[in-house]
């Protein structure tokens, strides 16, 4: 593993990404989180799992730079198409999984916290899709996932803004669950990782099921509509642009083409 490491210790699996110094979500780190789920899924001595990230953030988002690697908009739509399955996976994934979010959850990293079956963040914490500051849109179902948890107005505003909301915020407005110093959001996570084990896991995973229940056809249709236009916007001279200025360091400027 490059990206992450995980370990286990009294029936609660730890994932920790560690891709300094923003924790980028690159392809290859969800292919390893899709290769470390493969392993804790059959683990009968596993029943929750705690993820978090290492350093200063949970995740600053996805690898801008590995976009322009990539040049079509199938491209693009295939990698969409992959984060927004493995998010699912993660949803539907029969031990729950806790985000312990500090620093930032933007971008990609919203939208892989979003994926988790609870979310603890810092006070201070900033969470928010600010995609649309590159002329791009989020890619692997936040714009399904997010109104889901907020409702349509404030997630709309939240992307058509590119503003992050607080820790505190995110907790007054239904995207997590509890709010804490800094220092103790890992520790509750923990407590609550341990609370949760002594459940029983047969009725742990049913309760999984039954919640994913509340998803109608129109989320998936949302997702596979989300990956077409993933794909179309990334190509566009917006697109370009945005990713150039964020590399940069500079403000873009968008010309609506």
């Amino acid at each position: 593993m490059e990206y992450l490491k995980w370990s286990s210790e009294d029936s609660i699996a730890t994932i920790t990404i560690q891709r300094p110094p923003a924790n980028a979500l690159s392809s290859g780190l969800l292919q390893e989180l899709s290769a470390v789920l493969d392993e804790i899924e059959p683990n009968r001595d596993i029943r929750v799992i705690v993820i978090h990230g290492e350093g200063r953030f949970f995740s600053a988002g996805a690898d801008i730079k590995e976009f322009t690697t990539v040049n079509n908009a199938e491209g693009f739509s295939d990698l969409g198409k992959f984060g927004q399955d493995l998010f699912d996976r993660m949803e539907k994934f029969p031990k729950p999984i806790i985000a312990a979010i500090h620093g930032a959850a933007l971008g990609g990293g919203l939208e892989l916290a979003m994926a988790c079956h609870i979310r603890l963040v810092s006070e201070s914490a900033k969470l928010g899709l600010p995609e649309l500051q590159l002329g791009l849109i989020p890619g692997f179902a936040g714009t399904q996932r997010l109104p889901r948890y907020v409702g349509t107005a404030r997630a709309a505003e939240m992307m058509f803004t590119s503003d992050p909301i607080t820790g505190r915020e995110a907790v007054q407005y239904g995207l997590a669950n509890h709010a804490y110093p800094e220092a103790e959001v890992l520790e509750q996570a923990y407590k609550l990782a341990r609370k949760i084990s002594k459940k029983s896991p047969v009725s742990v995973h049913a309760a999984i099921k039954l919640l994913n229940y509340a998803k109608t056809e129109e989320f998936y249709e949302g997702m596979k509509k989300e990956a077409e236009l993933f794909g179309k916007v990334f190509v566009s001279n917006d697109a370009k642009e945005g990713i150039q200025a964020f590399i940069e360091k500079r403000e873009p400027h968008f010309k609506g083409e």
